[in-house]
């Protein structure tokens, strides 16, 4: 059988979630732990306006998750370390026939960093897949949702740092991971950017998802993170991943159309150079949910979003305290797609 990852424009039967859970991204003080949910629970009532949702929710927070969270958005119970559903779940895809299939990658903690706990959330991609009907496609690689992104008809964008990160697949090639990319998301022409931002490599940080850089948003056209402030050390890196798109072409051959999407003009927080991002947007059935920083860029971001994703609202959520615990809109959703007759 042959497995095709369908765009994210694509129509979706619903959004996974996770809820956050005791440790790093809830946090320590009443505070913290008030805005996680908050946060968790904006996006999933953003989501839920345009499709159905379903957050998983480790059995001690459960009766915390009911504070937050609506009657619109459906829970199940887990165990969990942390909230990142779009690393923790499995992928989706679709067969030939239209069937459902789920890609349950090798999660380790995004290459076995030290302060990462992942002896739960290993579980939830084949948990998830099991919830949702579809029928479970064992990987041996690490990956993360978060490290790929698609056009629907084989392009596959990945990053250099994570698929062959030395945490993750230390012994694998360029051949073998676009092999297994073949074999479970239907890859047929892979591009590969040298790193992503610059926070994101820190010590926090995935390693370089492709999430925060690019998204495809239609067949030969690609969105580009674009720091156009040269203090910052992504303007460097925003510079040669266009140039790689603008070198390139999409499956069919077709030079990419690259469209900017500005980087917000805030530059650091008290950690350093942020790595906010309006392309770690989430697109859902006639919508699209995208991050917001209360930045003068916000507005530029989502007149870009909304031309590049014609017919559908775009409606936004206050990401940073998503971006202070490591991620963005797109980290904590996972989108299942329709299954197709």
């Amino acid at each position: 059988m042959t497995w095709r990852m369908p765009a994210e424009s694509e129509p979706h039967e619903r959004t996974w979630m996770a809820y956050p859970s005791a440790g790093y991204s809830l946090g320590d003080t009443a505070e913290e732990q008030h805005e996680a949910r908050s946060t968790w629970a904006a996006v999933a009532h953003a989501v839920a306006e345009f499709e159905p949702v379903t957050v998983v929710v480790d059995p001690a927070e459960v009766e915390e998750a009911r504070k937050y969270l609506s009657e619109k958005v459906d829970i199940v119970e887990a165990p969990l370390n942390d909230a990142w559903m779009r690393d923790i779940g499995p992928t989706f895809v679709l067969s030939d026939e239209g069937r459902l299939g789920g890609v349950d990658w090798v999660f380790n903690g995004w290459g076995a960093q030290g302060w990462a706990q992942w002896d739960k959330d290993s579980k939830i991609g084949a948990f998830v897949v099991e919830q949702s009907g579809a029928q479970l496609i064992d990987s041996p690689i690490v990956n993360e949702g978060g490290g790929i992104q698609v056009d629907g008809l084989g392009t596959v964008l990945v990053t250099e740092t994570v698929q062959l990160d030395p945490g993750r697949n230390p012994d694998l090639t360029k051949a073998d991971i676009e092999a297994e990319l073949a074999r479970t998301i239907g890859a047929k022409h892979v591009i590969w950017l040298p790193r992503g931002l610059t926070r994101d490599q820190e010590t926090y940080g995935t390693r370089g998802h492709v999430d925060i850089v690019a998204a495809i948003s239609s067949p030969g056209v690609v969105l580009v993170h674009d720091q156009r402030n040269p203090v910052h050390p992504d303007y460097a890196v925003s510079k040669t991943i266009i140039e790689l798109f603008e070198s390139s072409t999409d499956v069919g051959g077709r030079p990419w159309k690259v469209i900017r999407v500005p980087a917000p003009e805030i530059l650091r927080d008290d950690e350093g150079f942020v790595d906010y991002s309006y392309i770690n947007h989430l697109v859902v059935n006639r919508g699209v949910i995208a991050c917001s920083f209360d930045d003068p860029a916000d507005a530029e971001a989502a007149r870009i979003l909304s031309a590049a994703y014609p017919g559908r609202t775009v409606v936004t959520v206050d990401a940073r305290p998503l971006f202070e615990r490591g991620g963005g809109i797109h980290c904590i959703t996972q989108h299942q797609p329709a299954e197709q007759d």
